[in-house]
């Protein structure tokens, strides 16, 4: 039941703020859970970014999955923050 968002170089590039936007978006439409898919080496499985529900991408460039993870990590208290009213570094 969660929303599925992949990690993928084909997916959607975003600013800080157009992601927490986008999330601000999916937790008012009353999406609950989300999960993000980090590809291993050769990426995501087709079959699996054919169902995500969104892809989203660092960049073109081929980052390490435990920095991957990292970077996620920080999107996602950066998203929390500027939702809360919090100061984002490019205000």
């Amino acid at each position: 039941g969660a929303l599925l968002c992949v990690l993928d170089e084909r997916g959607k590039i975003e600013t800080s703020p157009q992601f927490s936007h986008r999330l601000a978006y999916w937790r008012d439409e009353g999406r609950r859970d989300l999960a993000m898919v980090i590809g291993g080496a050769d990426g995501i499985d087709t079959s699996l970014r054919a169902e995500a529900d969104y892809a989203l991408s660092f960049g073109k460039m081929v980052w390490p999955h435990m920095l991957a993870r990292v970077m996620v990590a920080e999107q996602l208290y950066r998203a929390a923050s500027i939702l809360s009213g919090g100061p984002y570094h490019r205000s």
